[in-house]
């Protein structure tokens, strides 16, 4: 599969970390790309692990019943604040569609119903957020720390969170799929 082309940095798309993004929470990451505009563009990661305690009045784990429930470290900024991703087509105007089965949005009642729910929806609880300024996730695309794939339900809630990286690039083909088998510390090469 070729790369994608620069005009595809757009709302659901897969931004992927390349191996020259080498500390820090960016280091192999894969964000979802959830709006890009004029104006700026904003994304979650969806494949950091977060360990945290919730308030029980958002998440109270004996009424944890969905096992399709993680948290994630959505980003750097804004630590403290929640974004919802689920699978859930229910709520309708009240949440955006980010491409085919995964949607950003939801209310705590909806989040509350859904992980009392064993067969509910998939929930990602994704703690902060990426954003760019005006032109600065181009100048990062352009200067080769991104990668870009087109995003997919099935990667953020069905791929195991430590194999996203490596699952992407490989679906990528060709040098991405040589690229995700570089060792993550590489003095073990």
């Amino acid at each position: 599969m070729q790369s994608v082309p620069y005009s595809h940095l757009t709302k659901g798309t897969f931004l992927v970390a390349s191996p020259d993004v080498t500390d820090g929470i960016y280091f192999r990451s894969v964000l979802l790309l959830c709006e890009h505009g004029a104006n700026g563009s904003f994304g979650l990661i969806i494949n950091k692990g977060l360990d945290i305690e919730l308030p029980e009045d958002i998440l109270n784990i004996k009424e944890l019943s969905n096992p399709h429930v993680e948290i994630r470290a959505g980003g750097p900024i804004q630590p403290n604040q929640m974004m919802l991703l689920h699978s859930s087509q229910t709520l309708g105007n009240q949440v955006l569609e980010i491409c085919e089965g995964l949607y950003l949005g939801g209310d705590l009642q909806f989040l509350q119903e859904a992980m009392a729910d064993k067969d509910g929806p998939y929930i990602r609880l994704c703690f902060g957020y990426a954003g760019w300024g005006i032109g600065q996730l181009e100048r990062e695309f352009l200067s080769g720390q991104w990668f870009l794939h087109p995003a997919s339900a099935k990667h953020v809630f069905e791929t195991p969170s430590e194999k996203v990286w490596q699952s992407v690039l490989r679906e990528m083909g060709g040098k991405y799929a040589t690229l995700s088998m570089i060792p993550e510390d590489l003095r073990l090469n």
